[in-house]
Parts: C-alpha cells; structure tokens; sequence
C-alpha cells in the first residue's frame, strides 16, 4: 500500500509543525550543551549600611557552587546574570526593577583565583582570569560580589543564570551552568524606650538574683546591733542598700537623720572622721569593708563587705569620709557613696552596699533603749 504525494506532504508539514511548537517551548537561555551546576545557593550579605535582603539596599552577594564538568579542567571567567525569572525564553532583566551592578567589586573567594570583575554591562557583571584556572570535577566555587544594588521591589525573587566559560571574558560555549534564587524581604523595625531609671532600696539586707542585685529582695530596716552598749567593748551592726541608675551624671547618695538616742540622751556623732575609741561616746557609719569586723562572734548579718559587683560597668564607690577601712563618720545629710568612680560622675549598673555602724559608750553613758531613723536618699541627675 502506497500513499499519495499530498499525503506525505501533509505529513512533512505537520512534523515540521509539531518539532516548531517544541523548539518554542524550549527557553533559549537554557545552555543544553552545558552541563548543570550543582549544590548551588546565593545568599544576600549585609553591606556597609542595608541587610542582605533589604530592598534597594547596596549589599554583598555570595555565590557557592559546585561545578561537575569543566572542560579540561580550566575556568576564565564566571557570568552571573540578573533575571526576574528562572530560564524564560528570552531574561527580563532584574535591572528593570532596580538592581545596579555597575559598581560591584570582587569580594573574597574560596578555592577560586579570580582577579578582576567587568561589571560595564548592568545586570550581567562576570569575574575573570587572565590564566585560566584548573578545577577539578565536583571543586566547590565561592565568590562574593560587593556593592551590588537589590531590586527595589519588597518580598520579590529575582534569579541569577550562573555560567561558566574558558574564555577569560564570558564568550563562546558555556561550560557549566546553573540558577539560583533569592528575594528582598522588609526590614523589620523595632522601637523601644529606655526611659530615665534609677533602682534604689535599702533594707537590713539585699540580695542578688541571678548576680543581679534585686531589691525586691530587701528585708525590713529593723537593725539590732549584735551585743548591748558598753565602755569596754564596740557595738556594730549592718544594712545595705542597692542603686543602679542611666543618669548622664549619675547618682548621690547621702544618709539623714540623728544619733542614737534614748530619751534626750545621745550617743555623740562622730562628725569628724575618726576610729574606734573604747571607752569614749561614739556613733559612727562605714560604706566599706570593716576587716575590725571579721572576727566578731557572733557574726555580723550580713557579714560587713566591701560595695559588690565592681567592674567594667560598675562606678558605684563610698565617699571620702565614708570609705576607708576602720574609719567612721556620721553628720546628716553627708554623701556616703555616689557613681563617680575614676573622678567622673556616669550611669551604672546595680551595686550593693554594705553599711557598718559602730557605737562606743563611755562610762557614764545613761542606761535605756537607743534608736535612731535613718533615711538614705539616692539623686539621680540627668
């Protein structure tokens, strides 16, 4: 059985027909003589000023590959063009949507010897080499590009059609090639405020949580010296108070009230700095540690210590009058610590300070129950 000529004609026709419709189907930009890149990525590096991802931002680009062929073992340069779709027919360049290129510099390699970028057209910027360099099959590529412009458009994917060559100028048949996907996202902006802050408490004792002073911890200002008043011994007893402050200038702190007395009758303020005398009328507060102390039994609580934490964030110290070891003063309204460690008044993190009283009776010191309030104020100056 034969067929006719406008038979086979017809048939000629509609192959050539149906092979035309596949070639169009086909994007030109698909290199199938190239081989594909595998284990491919690109990730949007922070710049100078913009995240990675930040639309419009002037950002760093890293691309890692993997190249499984490469055609004797040589790479002259590397192609990297901007798309705003993976293999279309014909590339709708990322420039249209505000990518820049023309100013990219070749950033850091590994295991890659590329020395310069040609970056004159935009949107398809290419790394050379005047030597080519050898690869070995399945050789893992990093190349960073600098100084590339994102497309402006958030939350949008732009694509990169990465292609090698052995030329050193980006022509004739690609080697290897492979895409790779990224987007712009919004930056996400938080907003807080540190409003002015001072922390300040004093009670019987402070306690830390978590190495945090923390003065929901203080205990009641009800203080007991630890032995009854006599001229042949010294009285102490301890509180503590803890401050922290953001105060450009820092803080002040300083002690108010009277002596100790019972009835009309005093126990004489040291109002000179002075130490411990037996046997003479003496009250008197420290803001340091009291080695005299240590031996007592029994034991003070809390134990006398010096101002805790101390270090880089710490400017909390006694004052003058208040801060040296065995050493007591007492005048209302005195400074006994403030945050101008180092000579210069500045914010700092939470301290605790232990206080020292000491009480000595002379002889003829009048029998009963002595009390005194004391308010310690803590000014914070912005």
């Amino acid at each position: 059985m034969t067929m006719s000529g406008k038979r086979v004609l017809w048939l000629v026709v509609g192959i050539a027909w149906m092979v035309a419709i596949l070639l169009t189907a086909l994007p030109t930009t698909h290199k199938a003589y190239a081989q594909q890149i595998t284990t491919r990525s690109l990730t949007l590096e922070a710049g100078t000023t913009d995240g990675g991802s930040a639309p419009g931002g002037v950002v760093n680009h890293l691309f890692t590959f993997t190249v499984p062929n490469v055609g004797g073992g040589n790479i002259g340069s590397i192609k990297f063009q901007y798309c705003m779709a993976a293999r279309e027919q014909t590339c709708t360049s990322a420039t249209t949507q505000g990518l820049v290129s023309t100013s990219a510099t070749l950033g850091a390699q590994t295991d890659a010897k590329f020395t310069a970028i040609n970056n004159t057209t935009n949107g398809a910027p290419y790394v050379s080499n005047p030597a080519p360099q050898a690869f070995a099959a399945g050789a893992t590529i990093k190349v960073e590009l600098n100084s590339i412009t994102n497309i402006t458009p958030a939350n949008t994917s732009f694509y990169v059609d990465i292609t090698t060559y052995t030329s050193s100028d980006a022509t004739g048949s690609p080697v290897d090639e492979g895409w790779v996907a990224a987007s712009t996202a919004n930056a996400i902006v938080l907003t807080g405020t540190m409003p002015e802050s001072l922390v300040f408490c004093a009670g019987g004792s402070v306690s830390e949580t978590s190495g945090v002073p923390d003065c929901s911890t203080a205990t009641a200002g009800n203080i007991s010296f630890n032995q009854l008043f006599s001229p042949t011994d010294t009285a102490y007893a301890t509180s503590q108070m803890s401050a922290s402050t953001n105060a450009q200038y820092g803080y002040n702190i300083t002690v108010n009230g009277s002596t100790l007395m019972s009835g009309s009758n005093p126990v004489t303020a040291m109002s000179t700095p002075g130490t411990s005398q037996i046997g003479k009328s003496q009250f008197g507060l420290n803001v340091v540690h009291d080695t005299a102390t240590d031996s007592l039994s029994p034991a003070l609580s809390p134990l006398s210590a010096s101002v805790t934490p101390t270090g880089a964030s710490y400017f909390g110290e006694p004052s003058t009058n208040y801060g040296t070891d065995g050493t007591y003063a007492f005048n209302t309204g005195d400074t006994v610590a403030d945050s101008a460690l180092g000579g210069v008044a500045k914010g700092t993190d939470s301290q605790i300070y232990t206080v020292t009283y000491l009480v000595n009776a002379n002889g003829a010191q009048p029998a009963g129950t002595y009390t005194t309030t004391l308010t310690y104020i803590c000014t914070a100056t912005y």
